[in-house]
């Protein structure tokens, strides 16, 4: 518990964390201070093209093989399944209608980027290395809950669509055609392509994050102000245990997988986190009678920070623990 106590004070205590922080008590201060939508776009533009290009660079060291394989095999599955355990616990947790809980659902299958960049960030401090091949398997856990989502939809009285317009909204979504597509990218072009670009990807990186955390903070506190009333208490604490139950999920696969513990906390990472950007535009597509003021305040404003400041210290506490490193 020391350690847990230890990891999460360090964690707390970054630029990152504190960017975020001063965001959120600026949105809940009512502060005038804001980051204007495009630099905001470009801010998170920047983020995925890096952390894509890095991670395709890193395949072209690592090599295709079966962990690789299996890694991504174990995303897809997780990505399918973990929707339908969110949907048990909303439905036993809060009243929520068949709708809207697996409009939540579909969020806390797929991921948060902005998380799994803070876990590599925490790795990185902690001096633990991990694959550089988890990006991809990211990107692979982007689109299948979605899908699982609007199954769960579809056997209850919602009519989800599943047409032309809803798969492009899933396949070509901005943000995994640029994360996908920067990855190729960096496998492409290998290790030269990066020292090419390396001063404008590697050194600003964690700068760049800070501002974009500080824009993540500024909307999840005017989401909390705009949600009061329609977050319960069973909701709240729908947004902390499900991480916690995934979390293990993904330390069980990403030890059945032989990954080191630096892959498998940030497996942790993934299977934790909930979506705000890939999930909820899809949703809005599909499900338009889906309240954005529950998935969106739920994943952005309780489940992202608890994960920023309690959770990844926790999973890497859990992992160590589990892995018997020192």
């Amino acid at each position: 518990m020391e350690n847990v106590l230890s990891l999460a004070l360090n964690n707390l205590l970054s630029p990152i964390i504190l960017s975020f922080a001063l965001g959120l008590f600026a949105a809940l201060a009512r502060s005038e201070l804001t980051i204007p939508e495009a630099v905001a776009k470009g801010l998170s533009i920047y983020l995925l093209f890096a952390i894509g290009f890095k991670g395709g660079v890193a395949v072209t060291k690592n090599g295709l093989d079966s962990t690789l394989i299996m890694t991504l095999m174990a995303g897809l599955v997780l990505s399918a399944l973990l929707p339908l355990l969110a949907f048990a616990l909303l439905r036993t947790l809060t009243k929520l209608d068949t709708v809207n809980a697996a409009a939540v659902a579909g969020h806390y299958g797929s991921i948060s980027i902005v998380t799994f960049v803070a876990g590599t960030s925490v790795l990185e401090s902690s001096g633990i290395t991990s694959e550089g091949y988890m990006v991809a398997v990211a990107a692979v856990m982007e689109a299948p809950a979605i899908l699982s989502a609007l199954w769960l939809i579809s056997r209850g009285s919602g009519g989800a669509r599943m047409d032309a317009g809803l798969w492009r909204e899933i396949l070509l979504n901005g943000s995994i055609v640029l994360l996908v597509g920067s990855f190729f990218i960096g496998m492409a072009t290998g290790q030269k392509g990066l020292d090419e670009i390396g001063p404008f990807i590697v050194a600003p990186f964690k700068g760049v994050l800070c501002l974009f955390l500080l824009d993540m903070g500024l909307v999840a506190g005017r989401g909390l102000r705009q949600a009061k009333g329609t977050i319960t208490f069973g909701l709240l604490a729908f947004g902390i245990v499900m991480p916690l139950a995934s979390s293990v999920i993904g330390l069980a696969m990403g030890a059945a997988i032989g990954l080191s513990l630096g892959g498998i906390v940030l497996l942790m990472v993934l299977c934790a986190s909930a979506s705000y950007i890939a999930v909820p535009a899809a949703m809005r597509v599909a499900v338009p009678e889906a309240d954005p003021a529950i998935y969106l305040t739920l994943s952005l404003g309780v489940t992202f920070p608890f994960n920023l400041t309690v959770g990844i210290p926790l999973y890497l506490a859990l992992a160590t623990m589990f892995s018997g490193a020192a």
